[in-house]
């Protein structure tokens, strides 16, 4: 099933549940009073002749944090954003060139705590209008797109595991041609799947 914007738009007005890179390691012992801090990301939602897709980022294989992995455009809070979905629409227009006045803010899913110490609220939005995409250089290796159908399946996902700090950490994954979507952006979309679902 691919939903239309409409459908996206009535799911994102229920009330959705928190998710994070814990859920699937229930055994994880969190440290108390730990400080976690703002962030936004956008998945922006453009229209192709075979229906919607979402538009997600390589990231550069050079940089420290999560080089090479699959993410949504978007990062930190900063005091000048007036709020996360501010601050995801300010990071698309820097990482990949979309502006801000393009974009269609449908909703917000609930937000998602990662192993990093980020409490992320994912923005949907839909692009209004055609934009030159322009990667980050140095931070952004690749923007490409994944239709909505496939990212939207649950049958499409798959719980994987590796190594992680001495122990065995279990996680979403949602492959895509050469695309490993996998960790907090595959855990976000498969909330956003739950979502529509409900």
């Amino acid at each position: 099933m691919t939903p239309n914007v409409e459908t996206i738009r009535a799911a994102l007005l229920r009330p959705g549940r928190p998710s994070s890179d814990f859920d699937l390691n229930p055994e994880t012992v969190l440290p108390a009073g730990r400080k976690l801090r703002q962030a936004g990301v956008l998945a922006p939602i453009i229209e192709k002749q075979n229906g919607l897709h979402v538009v997600l980022t390589k990231r550069s294989s050079a940089l420290k944090h999560h080089p090479g992995q699959i993410a949504f455009p978007g990062g930190k809070q900063d005091e000048t954003d007036a709020d996360v979905s501010a601050a995801a629409l300010r990071e698309a227009h820097e990482e990949i060139g979309l502006p801000a006045e393009n974009v269609d803010v449908l909703g917000t899913l609930p937000a998602h705590e990662t192993v990093t110490g980020f409490v992320v609220t994912p923005v949907i939005g839909l692009v209004t209008r055609d934009f030159t995409v322009v990667p980050e250089q140095g931070e952004v290796a690749e923007v490409f797109s994944v239709p909505l159908s496939h990212v939207l399946d649950p049958t499409r996902y798959v719980i994987e595991s590796r190594r992680w700090r001495g122990t065995r950490r279990y996680y979403y994954a949602v492959p895509y041609g050469p695309y490993y979507i996998w960790g907090a952006t595959a855990r976000m979309l498969r909330a956003w799947t739950d979502q529509i679902l409900q």
